[in-house]
């Protein structure tokens, strides 16, 4: 094979039907290519671009997270500062008074009220416009049932649109029993 390849096959076939009646004039109007960006400007450009980006995923999650975030605090931390919290979301953590659960079927919705663990007489009421509540919330006589809620004080009450229910057995992993009252796992197989 023959290394002017390229050459030989453009004389075998002849001149280019384009390339007939160009003239010299023609050739010299012609506008001419615009040079390639140079490595600097195109890395500075790729630079600002990423450093744009990297501004805007920063100022999103600050901003978003912001939004998403929840305070958590106890019954009565919450009463002492319910205007600082007013129309902002957060969670609130109790015991359920024993005897207060009530269920209207139309609406759906549960009502309740929740008391501090330590100071029984600071409680708030609530209401969860929702009909399915976790297994573990239920109203029993004894009371210990560890509610958390989380929502908006509204005027009268607290609006919650979530709330969790702790498990109410103690077990003791030292002595490896159950709290009083509870009753001891089968031992596995």
């Amino acid at each position: 094979m023959s290394k002017d390849l390229d050459r030989e096959l453009a004389e075998a076939i002849g001149p280019d039907d384009d390339d007939v009646g160009v003239s010299e004039a023609d050739e010299a109007m012609a506008i001419p290519q615009a040079a390639a960006a140079s490595p600097k400007k195109s890395n500075v450009g790729l630079l600002a671009a990423l450093l744009t980006m990297v501004v805007a995923i920063v100022g999103v999650f600050m901003f978003g997270f912001k939004e998403a975030s929840v305070y958590s605090m106890k019954v009565s931390q919450f009463l002492a500062e319910q205007d600082k919290h007013a129309g902002k979301r957060v969670r609130i953590e109790g015991e359920l008074v024993p005897g207060t659960l009530q269920k209207r079927d139309s609406p759906c919705e549960f009502r309740f009220t929740v008391m501090d663990q330590q100071a029984k007489d600071r409680r708030i009421a609530v209401r969860y416009p929702q009909c399915i509540v976790p297994d573990t919330f239920r109203d029993v006589p004894q009371g210990g049932v560890e509610v958390t809620a989380e929502g908006l004080m509204k005027a009268d009450h607290f609006e919650a649109s979530l709330i969790m229910a702790k498990c109410a057995s103690k077990y003791d992993p030292e002595t490896h029993t159950m709290g009083e009252g509870e009753a001891k796992p089968e031992p596995a197989m």
